[in-house]
């Protein structure tokens, strides 16, 4: 084998590794909500692996306008047609229900969405605490909901969001 050919080799090699660290570096995570029985929400939520947390990036359609609860559910399992079947908030510290950004709250607890007059609702934001793994803290195999009511983050332990409209299991990417 020629010098040049070798070095071509090498070359590919080392930027295939550091395509590879880098993916493994950055974990990411997708769930696809859809309707629970008798509604139409249905979307998207990523989760790519931060230095500050989890980011977290909705985009939603089929919703009532107005706010909407949006939280991380204990269970990756939407199989029951209300989806209580993916348990409640996801909670590990054993914390209170309240605003993501004010004092104490589940790891679960996220901003609420707000859907505008065609019923579509996005919300990008940073979830500290949790991790793109499957551990006690991981959101692997986890569901994400989407609730019928405004988040009025003092209810306990669900900030009285009402029926969940939207769910989906977290997967790793």
């Amino acid at each position: 084998m020629n010098t040049r050919l070798r070095i071509s080799t090498f070359l590919a090699s080392v930027l295939l590794a550091a395509a590879g660290s880098a993916v493994a570096q950055n974990p990411a995570a997708e769930a696809s909500l859809a309707p629970t029985q008798g509604n139409k929400a249905a979307g998207t939520v990523r989760f790519t692996q931060a230095d500050d947390g989890v980011r977290v990036e909705a985009r939603l359609t089929g919703l009532t306008p107005g706010g909407h609860g949006f939280h991380l559910h204990e269970k990756g399992d939407c199989s029951a047609p209300d989806a209580t079947s993916a348990g409640g908030h996801f909670n590990p510290t054993k914390k209170a229900h309240g605003h993501p950004d004010e004092g104490e709250h589940h790891l679960g607890d996220l901003p609420m969405l707000d859907a505008d007059a065609k019923g579509e609702a996005s919300v990008t934001t940073v979830v500290k605490g949790v991790s793109i793994s499957d551990g006690d803290t991981g959101i692997v195999g986890r569901a994400m909901i989407v609730h019928a009511a405004p988040d009025d983050y003092k209810t306990q332990p669900t900030g009285n969001s009402g029926a969940r409209v939207a769910c989906g299991v977290i997967q790793a990417k």
